[in-house]
This record gives structure tokens, sequence and C-alpha cells, in this order.
């Protein structure tokens, strides 16, 4: 049985899925489904929190990639387990996943300034595996959901932080596009007393207005343009990220002179997008398909 049909009958079982239809799912759900093992794991780094799950299509290769960031508030209490399932798709439709683990708020040396230092590392450490599992580093494509995807944008702005900044590390993978999934583009905006949005002063170590500097260079609506392609996939019943988000976004961008294309999926809400089988799932696969051909 093909492992990205795994997601899709569990939800099935559970009478979530009907009739090509989905309803709004909750994170309860999406932590309760299978996890398909990934093919390696591999460290970039000595801290046990620096790691990742490499998939691999079938096929000689070289195979395009997908950065994987999973979401969570950016908190420790979660992990990359729920986005397995998103990876081991996306690895039966022609495109290697390495998904990452980083340092989170409430772990050793997460939040400001380690959860981003981590996850420009993770990104760079691709060089030193392109060759030994014949990967195409000119096909890259940051794929993340709620706070993962506001990693993924801002891993695909990094390039312009200063040269000396370490949050941008030495030499930048460049990146193909980026996909974000109920992305948090905004922090300054998201930020609340209450809910996700209470994790972004942990994150960046004060609240947005009382720390600018560090806001300009975490938040991507602060480093438009960013100089490549976004897709931002949202859920129209989404009730944690809410699709404003979305669209404060692209009109920011297009007053930058980027276009962001913003495609709203009307029956979802923000766990779907991470769910083969679901009915964001077609519009997630094509849009990473189409970034890295």
């Amino acid at each position: 049985m093909r492992r990205a049909a795994l997601a899709l009958l569990a939800l099935a079982a559970a009478g979530i899925v009907a009739a090509g239809e989905a309803t709004v799912l909750t994170a309860g759900n999406v932590v309760a489904l299978p996890r398909p093992t990934a093919d390696l794991r591999l460290a970039y780094g000595s801290d046990p929190l620096q790691f990742g799950e490499l998939r691999l299509p079938a096929g000689p290769g070289p195979h395009p990639v997908a950065v994987v960031i999973h979401g969570g508030c950016w908190l420790a209490e979660y992990d990359l387990g729920y986005m397995s399932a998103l990876a081991a798709a996306l690895a039966e439709a022609g495109v290697a996943t390495w998904s990452i683990e980083y340092r989170r708020v409430g772990d050793p040396g997460g939040g400001w300034p380690g959860t981003f230092t981590d996850v420009a590392a993770a990104a760079d450490h691709l060089r030193g595996l392109a060759a030994g599992h014949h990967l195409d580093l000119g096909r890259v494509v940051a794929v993340g959901h709620s706070a993962g995807g506001h990693l993924a944008l801002w891993l695909a702005a990094r390039h312009g932080l200063a040269a000396d900044d370490p949050l941008r590390g030495a030499s930048p993978l460049p990146l193909a596009g980026v996909v974000a999934l109920a992305g948090i583009s905004d922090l300054a905006a998201f930020a609340a007393p209450e809910g996700c949005g209470a994790a972004v002063a942990p994150l960046l170590g004060g609240e947005p207005a009382g720390v600018p500097e560090r806001l300009h260079r975490a938040s991507p609506i602060e480093r438009l343009p960013l100089g490549l392609p976004q897709v931002l996939i949202v859920g129209a019943l989404d009730t944690i990220v809410p699709p404003e988000q979305a669209e404060r976004y692209a009109a920011a961008a297009a007053a930058a002179g980027e276009r962001v294309r913003v495609l709203p999926i009307a029956a979802a809400g923000h766990f779907e997008l991470v769910v083969p089988g679901s009915v964001a799932w077609p519009s997630v696969r094509d849009a990473v398909l189409e970034l890295a051909r």
C-alpha cells in the first residue's frame, strides 16, 4: 500500500473524510495520523534537536528537494512528527524531502536567535547531502506550515540580511520558491496576549514593538521583496492563522514590486493543509511540484 494513502485511510476510518470532502480537522486529528518513517535521520549540528529526516523518491535522481518545516507556535511541545505524512507523500510525488527539527521556545537555546540559526543551518546542510543522495540543489523549495510557514518565508528572505548577521549564515542556500501553508507572514500583526500569537514575544525575546530591530530581521513582511516565487495556501475556515495574514502580506509584496500567489481553500481550516488526501492536498502538492520543476 502506498505510504501517501495512509493518512487518507486513517481519516476515512475516523469518519473525517467522506465522499471526497473534508470537514475541518483539529490538531488532535492530525497528531493521531500514521507517521511514515523516514529513509534517514541525519544530524546537522551537535544539539539533539538539530537533525532532519530525509525521504527520497524512487529513481536515480537528481531529485528536487522540499525543505519541510513544521509549525506548532514555535513551541517545544510540538515536533516534526505531524508533518511526516506530507513529507512522505511529496517524496512519492517525486520530490525529496528534508523535514527539519530545530530548537524551539522552551528548549535550551531555542527562541532568539537559536530557532532561526537552526533553520538556516539545516537548510544549508543540504550541500553536504546532495552528492551522496542525488539531490538537485538548483530545485530546492521551502514548505512550511503555520509557524513553520513563517520560518519558510524567513528562510527565503535571509539572503537579504547583512553579511555579518549570524541569522543569515555565511552562504545561504538559494531557494527556487516557497510554499507557505497557513503561514505566519507578519509577526507584529499576529502577536497577541493569547493563543499562538502569545508565542511571538518569546520567539523574539521581547514584544515586537520593544525589539524593532529583531522584528525587522525576523518577520517576512519586513523583508520584502524576497526575489523568488511564493505561494501562500490558506484555509478559509482557519481560526488559528486567519487568511488575512496572507492577504496583507500579498498586498505588501505587490507594493514592493513582487507578486505573491494566495490560494484560498474554501472547505479547509488550519490542518487540512498538511494532510495528504484532504480537500487541500491537490493544491499543496501541485504548488510544490510547480516550484520544484
